[in-house]
């Protein structure tokens, strides 16, 4: 499959396209059709967190650029800032458990080699099922990524192509239509 049409911001902005006038209207009408017009909105608990909030705003003033700040697409993008926040947030506490057991290796000599070995097993646990926990969220959010570009790029894919023609009716009439 080849790339998507351009959208119709991008060929009026270049101001040079080999489509009609009604060709460049039709994709215009149609390009329309998939927005609601309804503003991409904050939902309140990304709002509460920091880094979530501070993604929603940076993607919101990137989506209205290309003219998909539409809240067709809130969910979504709301859901990510979200998962990026809670990956964040968890990234943190596994540099904290990091830290922790360098800590704990330089009290090594102080504590019996049972005790050293068994919080440092479960230390490593934790190190491990956090990390699997932010691979989890990783994913998450790749996947939303590619769905949201894909959810875009499909829009445009739905476009006519060609302006359909008008019968004519003397050609259906010789057809025998």
């Amino acid at each position: 499959m080849g790339r998507p049409p351009k959208p119709y911001a991008v060929l009026k902005s270049e101001g040079k396209s080999h489509r009609t006038k009604a060709e460049l209207e039709a994709r215009k009408k149609a390009e329309a059709a998939f927005a609601t017009g309804e503003p991409l909105k904050e939902k309140q608990e990304v709002k509460e967190n920091v880094v979530a909030h501070k993604e929603f705003l940076r993607l919101s003033k990137l989506l209205v650029k290309i003219g998909k700040a539409d809240a067709i697409y809130e969910n979504v993008i709301n859901r990510y800032c979200l998962l990026l926040g809670e990956c964040r947030e968890m990234e943190k506490i596994r540099e904290e458990f990091l830290q922790d057991l360098r800590d704990m290796e330089q009290e090594r000599d102080e504590l019996e080699p049972e005790t050293y070995y068994n919080i440092k097993g479960k230390m490593q646990k934790n190190l491990v099922s956090l990390d699997r926990q932010v691979q989890a969220k990783r994913k998450m959010l790749m996947e939303i990524e590619k769905e949201n570009i894909m959810t875009i790029s499909s829009s445009l894919r739905n476009l006519p192509k060609k302006e359909e023609e008008p019968a004519n009716p003397l050609l259906e009439a010789l057809k025998g239509g």
